[in-house]
């Protein structure tokens, strides 16, 4: 575990939520070792270990083609109204993932942001609280559930946008979808992480 978030370069605790959720689906099987050499009383707690289930070992796993298929869907749309119709599609996903982590609610921004960010460790990816004051804060991620998808179209930047939306607006009690505006910056940077800027609407 400690080698896996070394190498994502994520918490150890999202690491081992990841890994788990992959034990849950039979895709790892998990034991136990004692990595010291000693043994007995004494000898600290055993290590856990994560192995690939023996019965996947020969299966070969096609190329994703997702970025394909939502660059398809977002192409399917009128060109007019098609930012405000992909907005709406990110927030509902928002609340969606708002709902699997039984997202803590607020009347505070900078509280509301943290439980966003809680969240979403929750449901494996990481995200902290950079900056926050009253009515603005920036949230940075390197796991952004979307990033993949803006990175293969721009277009799903409209998405990327309602998606913090959807989150915020779950977590902030007393505003809806009009009441906060959410953009993302350096989406496309292969070497930086994203940063969501959040404001409340005066």
């Amino acid at each position: 575990m400690d080698e896996a978030a070394e190498a994502l370069r994520i918490h150890r605790n999202v690491a081992r939520s990841r890994l788990d959720r992959l034990v849950e689906a039979s895709l790892l099987e998990v034991g136990f070792e004692r990595r010291s050499g000693r043994s007995g009383p004494g000898s600290g707690r055993p290590a856990r270990i994560y192995s690939i289930a023996p019965e996947l070992s020969a299966i070969e796993f096609p190329l994703r083609r997702f970025g394909s298929l939502i660059e398809l869907l977002i192409s399917a749309l009128p060109l007019r109204g098609r930012a405000r119709r992909l907005h709406e599609v990110g927030v509902a996903f928002g609340d969606e993932l708002a709902r699997s982590a039984s997202v803590d609610r607020s009347r505070s921004l900078p509280e509301a942001l943290a439980h966003v960010c809680e969240a979403l460790g929750e449901l494996g990816f990481h995200a902290t609280v950079e900056t926050t004051a009253e009515r603005e804060g920036w949230v940075r991620t390197a796991t952004c559930p979307l990033r993949p998808l803006v990175v293969a179209n721009e277009d799903a930047a409209a998405v990327d946008s309602g998606m913090w939306t959807g989150l915020v607006c779950a977590a902030l009690e007393g505003v809806d979808e009009l009441d906060v505006v959410c953009q993302g910056h350096d989406c496309l940077s292969e070497h930086a992480p994203c940063r969501v800027r959040v404001r409340l609407r005066d």
